[in-house]
């Protein structure tokens, strides 16, 4: 779905770019090509050894680099982005540290990490592993969608055999290690334990369903699938190259939560110890040590970059202080009994006394960001001020994966401000500042009109000032939608901001706002993390609560409702729930009855779902049977009409 919205020129060719249209991307300007000519003589290329490590212990490949949905659709191309490895030195429009964390990231297939532990890389953003037993496998983080899953397990089987899954395992709450679940268990007859960190199931939910609509908007930013992959596109999304898009998403709810560090499990011969993570990377996060063969899966706290605390798609802000303890406590419990250590993104590493140096230094990396940037907040120094002047130390800083892949020391920086001080740097004047739309015409008139902040804008793009340009423009294009001369001239500059960004992610938000200024913001549209089978994972009380948030508190006004909804299926302990609407908000309890309701719903959990948000008219719902309604019907009626739709492609550099 989302492959039709790029250019279709060959993948990486950019020979037929009309340098001189205002509307397709631009080559890099002097500027930008000595300021990438300047950050290659300050990297450490000597160091290969993440080359050799990302090819080590390859097995095969996919014989069809394209992943297909059942209709026919793409969703992951494998060799969309084979052009990074086609040219050891980088194009002038990229980074050349971007470029080679890329050109490494590049390897995909199934590969074998030691005797009996394996993992398919590049397939998806992230890795799937599986860990073979005495009889079956058990497999861990199946991927973003049944589609890249299932052509992950063919690939295995295709070289391993067909071996039982005996368990599943989701190392945290994220999509991506998640909702490829039914291609696991697709065929599979008896129970087996799929195991998650406790609290795995709410945090899935509410950050994946109870923002969805807003950080899928945002992920696009992010990540970038949009643009055509090239030298003047997208290059990587950090943790892979790319992700797939368009395929089914599912969710199978964990039947076995681990809630304590030292927990065990023993499956298929197969020993397990775990090490609650909570509110690190994840806020559901687990990683686990196999002795028998001594490996560390360190789920995705342990990465070959600089990981985000502060996710730019918009999520909570994680935790330095507690990431960089859980990596202390597992150096402290495992790095002595392990001989290698997997990511759930990236690749291993090998040998005892380097798994511990690579600890320590991630470790290091994310207490380092988080105490600096308090020792400087406590100056008082404001989260823009910490950002602009942080520096990693010398010995980080020449660790490839110390460097911001994902996240950066700027937005990094101020999430530790923001966890700590929140979004208001104390200067009055912000405390209650004007929207865009209104402060956009009051600076463009103070600067002397639109043509004079263009006139001044182009110099200052001429004197490669692009961060100065992007900033001032903002004004006149909110001020002025139709001022398209503007809108494209603040492309150019973002986009040369993008050309020399080493964060992908950092370029990918750069170039797609360069795309929507030039061509605006084209409805592609529903993209779907909230599926059915996403609800019927979810907890009754976690339906209701997005239905709070869904309802629209101004719409609702002094309305006010009493309806006893009662759930039909076995397995919901509350069975009855009293929802009631007062104050603009709508009001949920469990097991509560109500005394003389205004009506009376009766239906399964699925049901709920879809009645809430399937948008099937409730005669539809009625009729087929999914559900039934005593008493005042409009009480329902009424309470469905103040629910908002929430519209995926609203605009973000324009107003």
């Amino acid at each position: 779905m989302l492959n039709s919205y790029r250019e279709t020129r060959p993948k990486g060719d950019q020979s037929n770019v009309h340098e001189d249209s205002e509307l397709t991307p631009k080559p890099a300007t002097a500027h930008t090509k000595a300021a990438n000519t300047a950050a290659r003589a300050s990297l450490p290329f000597a160091d290969r050894r993440d080359y050799d490590d990302a090819a080590r212990g390859f097995i095969a490949d996919l014989a069809d680099p394209v992943i297909h949905r059942a209709d026919g659709a793409p969703v992951m191309d494998l060799s969309a982005h084979d052009f990074v490895t086609e040219s050891e030195e980088s194009p002038d429009t990229v980074h050349p540290s971007l470029w080679r964390h890329a050109q490494v990231n590049q390897h995909h297939g199934l590969f074998e990490v030691v005797e009996g532990v394996y993992q398919l890389r590049g397939l998806d953003l992230a890795n799937l592993t599986i860990i073979e037993g005495d009889e079956g496998i058990i497999v861990i983080d199946p991927l973003s969608f049944t589609e890249t899953a299932r052509a992950a397990m063919d690939l295995y089987r295709a070289h391993r055999g067909d071996r039982p899954v005996k368990a599943l395992i989701y190392t945290h709450s994220h999509v991506d290690h998640f909702s490829g679940s039914r291609a696991i268990l697709e065929g599979i007859a008896e129970d087996i334990p799929v195991i998650a960190p406790d609290g795995f199931l709410y945090e899935a939910a509410a950050e994946n369903v109870f923002a969805g609509t807003a950080m899928t908007r945002r992920a696009l930013y992010m990540y970038g699938p949009l643009l055509q992959p090239g030298p003047r596109g997208q290059i990587s999304a950090g943790l892979a190259n790319a992700l797939g898009n368009g395929g089914s998403a599912t969710l199978v709810p964990p039947t076995d939560l681990i809630t304590r560090t030292g927990e065990t499990r023993t499956i298929d011969g197969v020993e397990m110890v775990f090490q609650m993570a909570p509110g690190t990377e994840a806020p559901a996060e687990f990683l686990i040590h196999f002795p028998q063969r001594r490996v560390l899966c360190a789920a995705e706290d342990l990465n070959h970059l600089m990981h985000n605390l502060y996710t730019l798609r918009g999520a909570q802000v994680r935790d330095a202080a507690a990431w960089w303890k859980a990596l202390n406590e597992t150096i402290q419990l495992f790095a002595d009994e392990t001989d290698a250590v997997i990511g759930q993104h990236g690749w291993p590493r090998w040998g005892t006394a380097d798994i511990r140096e690579y600890l320590e230094n991630q470790r290091d990396l994310y207490k380092f960001i988080h105490d600096e940037s308090l020792r400087l907040a406590n100056h008082g120094f404001t989260s823009t001020e910490i950002a602009e002047q942080l520096e990693l130390p010398a010995a980080l800083d020449e660790q490839w994966y110390s460097h911001g892949y994902y996240g950066s020391l700027s937005h990094n920086a101020k999430a530790v401000y923001q966890r700590y001080l929140g979004w208001y740097d104390s200067h009055p004047a912000r405390l209650n500042a004007l929207p865009p739309t209104e402060v956009g015409p009051r600076y463009v008139e103070f600067m002397g009109g639109a043509d004079s902040v263009l006139e001044k804008a182009r110099a200052s793009f001429e004197a490669g000032d692009y961060r100065w340009v992007a900033e001032v423009l903002t004004h006149v294009v909110f001020a002025d939608p139709a001022n398209t001369e503007a809108a494209l001239l603040q492309a150019d500059a973002l986009e040369q901001l993008g050309y020399q960004a080493e964060n992908p992610t950092w370029r990918n938000e750069y170039l797609m706002a360069a795309l929507e200024l030039r061509h605006g913001v084209r409805d592609l549209g529903r993209i779907e993390l909230a599926t059915a089978d996403v609800f019927a994972a979810m907890t009754t009380e976690m339906i209701f609560d997005f239905a709070g948030i869904k309802l629209n508190g101004a719409k609702a006004g002094t309305r006010t409702a009493t309806i006893a909804w009662i759930i039909t299926d076995e397995s919901d302990s509350a069975l009855q729930y009293l929802l009631e609407l007062r104050n603009g908000v709508l009001v949920y309890t469990a097991g509560k009855a109500a005394t003389a309701p205004d009506a009376t719903v009766s239906s399964t959990k699925a049901a709920v779902a879809a009645a809430l948000f399937s948008g099937r008219p409730i005669e539809d719902l009625v009729s087929a049977g999914d559900l039934s309604i005593d008493g005042d019907r409009s009480a329902v009626e009424h309470l469905f009409a103040l629910l908002d739709d929430f519209p995926l492609w609203f605009n973000i550099v324009q107003p």
